[in-house]
């Protein structure tokens, strides 16, 4: 996908800018002209009425290029917005697309860079080249061909000198593309340091790293400047050169003039005519230093939109999965599932089979590494398997569409997530029509209902960043909550009641056995395993036990060590 085919829809809007800004150009190249009649047939010629008649015709157009200016600007600047909007509205729908693998190829930091800056700064040229950067190449042009109808021979210095220059400009351009391509790098840089230092405050303030996180936000911070202001230098070094050549064009054009001017080759309008367009291409020149800052950006940002935009997802819907199917009782079978992050050689999941019965409740163990959560990632598929396969109610999972296999899972992360927005709004993630009886029911099943109720606002209450104002316990019940509302025919809960006391876990998972649902857990504590109707226990990315925590107690040597490190003696139950 090309950043043109955003600009397609607005040819129109483009084609009336541009008639506008012709009308602009096309009265001030006639200006030079009007004035070298003003000058010959009425001030030398002494004849007031022929001032005054072209002086009226030359007020009258600049009125006309005014009237146009405006209009081109509101013009111009509708069409630039409306572009930015529709560019930045594709990217985060691309971005919402992305798979896990897709997101490892871009950092967060530099997607948001990416959609703000990176679109602001297309949007921004898109505005400009409608109503300046145009015009000024094309008032470089006009003018020679102006300037060579008045005299071919004092024009001949502006066809010697300019197209130098333009190679010179084309030069800097393909410089100054690279050079910004890395400021927006280090841009992305800078970003990421403050994204890390905001979530991490607590941290930092804990740790007192304070001085270290400022020192490594100064390295960032120096190597943009200092990119940021190579790459101005050389863009900026355009100017005086432009500026030089083209005083030295004009002196050229002053010094002949004269001369021909004495011996009457030429008038003293002709040579005021091509003065002022020497001036006039002089200003256009001294606008490329400008725009060749703003393309080079723009060139740059586009090829990091583009990588975005044409970035391929590897995890959609497949042709198979044309058909609507939704998880109607729950079942779940892995068949000889193995698996290993894209890019790496590291296995995490190896020959994985077990099967899980429509609303059974199971525990997942295994020590830190094990595998657990990644095999939770795969049900939903947020991965998807490297060999095997997942099937849920017998049908693979790749047969599903993502939105119908997606929407009948109840999925609570390791680290519970909460947006900001009030309590309501976050409860309404789970079900967007979501009624408050519906809100009510599900807190208080997650065992949360009786804490928001002592809140100043209730429901209503609003949360910070990532639910900073609410405690760990809080924002796991809550995030329990959120998926109970959807009333899910498989609930999977990695590790989400870590933070819980015994009583108040016991009492959560008694009501979420009440909902007619498949119950997955991850967990540490045998005490909340014991009371599943099965146990699988994973080593390595192995099934290495499976069984009620009767039978694993008696036949695992893994299951009777982690009880013995919580419990003590494995004999005082056996």
């Amino acid at each position: 996908m090309s950043i043109f085919s955003f600009v397609k829809p607005y040819r129109i809007p483009i084609a009336a800018a541009l008639s506008l800004m012709l009308v602009e150009l096309a009265v001030e190249l006639v200006q030079p002209l009007l004035m070298a009649k003003i000058i010959d047939e009425g001030i030398v010629a002494r004849d007031l009425d022929t001032v005054i008649k072209l002086g009226g015709i030359m007020l009258g157009i600049s009125f006309l290029a005014f009237a146009s200016g405006i209009t081109n600007s509101f013009i111009a600047a509708h069409a630039g917005q409306s572009f930015g909007y529709d560019l930045r509205e594709k990217l985060f729908d691309k971005v919402q697309a992305f798979s896990f693998t897709n997101f490892s190829s871009f950092p967060s930091s530099s997607l948001i860079t990416r959609i703000t800056n990176d679109v602001t700064q297309l949007q921004n040229t898109f505005f400009m080249s409608l109503r300046i950067a145009m015009r000024a190449p094309l008032l470089v042009i006009g003018g020679i061909i102006m300037a060579m109808l008045v005299n071919v021979k004092l024009s001949l210095a502006f066809v010697i000198i300019i197209p130098p220059l333009l190679i010179f400009l084309i030069w800097i351009m393909t410089k100054a593309a690279g050079l910004f391509k890395s400021v927006q790098k280090r841009l992305d840089k800078v970003n990421g340091v403050m994204r890390e230092n905001l979530v991490g405050m607590r941290l930092i303030k804990a740790f007192a790293r304070g001085g270290y996180e400022g020192t490594r936000f100064e390295n960032a911070n120096n190597n943009l400047k200092d990119k940021t202001v190579f790459a101005l230098r050389v863009t900026e070094v355009t100017i005086p050169v432009l500026l030089l050549f083209m005083n030295l064009s004009v002196i050229a054009v002053l010094w002949f003039g004269k001369i021909e001017v004495q011996t009457g080759g030429v008038s003293v309008g002709e040579v005021v005519a091509i003065v002022n367009y020497a001036a006039r291409i002089t200003t256009a020149f001294s606008m490329f230093s400008w725009i060749i800052m703003v393309f080079s950006r723009a060139r740059a940002s586009a090829e990091r939109v583009t990588d975005v935009l044409n970035e391929k997802i590897d995890l959609e819907d497949t042709i198979e999965s044309s058909k609507e199917y939704g998880i109607s009782k729950g079942e779940i079978e892995f068949d000889k599932v193995s698996f290993q992050f894209p890019n790496t050689n590291i296995p995490i999941l190896q020959n994985l089979s077990f099967s899980i019965a429509a609303g059974e409740t199971v525990a997942v163990l295994g020590a830190t590494g094990a595998g657990k959560t990644s095999m939770f990632q795969l049900i939903p598929r947020l991965y998807d398997v490297t060999s095997g396969e997942i099937r849920i109610d017998g049908r693979r999972i790749k047969d599903f569409k993502l939105k119908s296999l997606r929407e009948g899972i109840g999925y609570v992360p390791q680290e519970a997530m909460l947006f900001t927005g009030s309590i309501k709004e976050n409860l309404a993630w789970g079900k967007k029509n979501a009624t408050d009886e519906e809100m009510v029911k599900a807190a208080s099943d997650a065992q949360i209902h009786d804490t928001i109720e002592k809140l100043p606002d209730r429901y209503d209450t609003l949360l910070g960043q990532k639910g900073v104002n609410l405690s760990g316990g809080q924002k796991q019940r809550l995030s329990i909550a959120r998926a109970l509302i959807k009333n899910p025919r498989i609930l999977l809960l990695d590790d989400s009641t870590s933070a819980l006391d015994l009583k108040t876990e016991a009492r959560l998972l008694d009501s979420i056995s009440q909902y007619k649902c498949t119950t997955v857990i991850i967990t540490q504590k045998i005490s909340t395993a014991k009371e599943a109707d099965k146990i699988l226990l994973l080593e390595d990315g192995s099934l290495i036990g499976s069984g009620d925590h009767e039978y694993l107690l008696k036949h695992s040597s893994l299951y009777q060590a982690i009880y013995e490190s919580q419990f003590g003696e494995v004999k005082a139950e056996c």
